[in-house]
């Protein structure tokens, strides 16, 4: 466990980009708190809609709560859903307690439906924050412009948020200031600024896909953006997060709104396995890593130094509209989880049938107690790291 270790110790929090019941059931979420360093996790409509359909431990659940006279799809969701990240926070409680809330906390996104609607997506964050309960969630808000504004509010509400689906400085940069402004209106209002904190995700692999496309075959600039990208972001961060308005709110108790490197898994074979955790090596940093990503730097992760990322994405600019492959990859990152959305309230509205007509319910996937995102064992992967 020493490569993850010392990436612990060079303050980049690990956090696992998955959360289900079989994680929890079998132990194996303990044990990568306990053993593999890993003081957070991060969930979205996605890897809960593989989490439901690949595995039958939700079924006994699902069956009381139909019993109970519950019929909604949407709720079936947050009842199961709610469970899990509430299972997994409690977990994490001793990780978020020795951190002095600095870290430890897990993440549940607000349903992609709403990510065009600030009003309803502050609603359905209270409702979540409240049914939770717990100092060491937080609630996910896409960054999109409704979702911005819906950040300033929660904040200045008392809501923990992980602004995710960030794919740009600029659209950074807004997150950094609705959390900001967030604060101070709260620090206005005379409420305490302590218990407050959030994270923004930045999605990594994901804008080189896009841009390696786009780009002429050879170029030096394949593979390289992203990272540039994601360090031209830190280093927004660490100047935002310094000077006199900053200071300000850190001596009334504010807590930085820390980076989160999201999407590291490499998409491209022809990539290191390893490329957006190696080069992303940042203090102050989250790096949420799959299991088999994780086992990866566990086996031979090497933190590298990368190329100066003013003069790539310099590069970079005089060739890609990079503005408008980030709005097209905001806009892909919602409908790609309003569809898995969609998909897993399909899934419950079936089992929900069944269940009400009295027929037993079981799992589509024959791998039902292996890892959903992966199709290997969860406990053999945890075993391997």
């Amino acid at each position: 466990m020493s490569r993850l270790r010392n990436l612990h110790d060079a303050d980049v929090s690990i956090w696992l980009d998955s959360l289900s019941r079989d994680l929890l059931d079998g132990g194996a979420f303990a044990r990568l708190i306990d053993d593999c360093w890993v003081t957070g996790a991060t969930s979205n409509p996605t890897i809960f809609a593989a989490a439901i359909s690949g595995s039958e431990r939700y079924d006994a659940q699902l069956q009381h709560l139909v019993r109970a006279g519950i019929d909604d799809p949407q709720e079936l969701f947050f009842a199961l859903a709610l469970d899990d990240v509430g299972r997994a926070a409690d977990l994490l409680l001793g990780v978020h307690q020795l951190s002095g809330g600095r870290d430890g906390f897990v993440s549940f996104e607000c349903t992609p439906d709403l990510a065009d609607d600030t009003d309803a997506t502050v609603a359905q964050a209270l409702e979540l924050w409240e049914r939770l309960s717990r100092p060491n969630v937080m609630i996910k808000v896409p960054a999109t412009a409704a979702g911005i504004a819906a950040i300033e509010e929660l904040t200045y509400l008392g809501v923990n948020v992980n602004v995710t689906l960030l794919f740009s400085l600029e659209r950074y940069e807004q997150s950094v200031e609705a959390y900001l402004a967030g604060l101070e209106r709260r620090r206005a209002a005379g409420s305490p600024l302590s218990q407050v904190t959030s994270v923004a995700s930045l999605f990594v692999s994901r804008l080189d896909g896009k841009a390696d496309a786009l780009l002429p075959a050879g170029s030096p600039l394949a593979g390289k953006i992203a990272v540039a990208n994601a360090l031209t972001v830190y280093a927004a961060y660490t100047e935002r997060f310094s000077g006199e308005r900053w200071q300000a709110l850190e001596q009334a108790g504010a807590r930085r709104q820390r980076p989160l490197w999201a999407s590291t898994a490499t998409k491209n074979p022809a990539y290191s396995d390893l490329l957006y955790v190696e080069e992303l090596v940042t203090p102050g940093a989250i790096n949420t890593m799959p299991l088999s990503t994780l086992r990866a730097f566990t086996d031979h992760g090497t933190p590298a130094r990368p190329a100066d990322p003013r003069k790539t994405l310099q590069a970079a600019r005089s060739q890609l509209d990079l503005a408008a492959i980030a709005d097209e990859l905001e806009q892909e990152g919602v409908q790609a989880f309003r569809a898995s959305y969609r998909q897993v309230l399909e899934l419950l509205d079936a089992k929900a049938a069944k269940a009400r007509s009295g027929k037993e319910l079981a799992a589509p996937d024959a791998n039902a107690h292996g890892n959903a995102l992966t199709g290997h064992s969860t406990d053999n992967q945890i075993g391997a790291v």
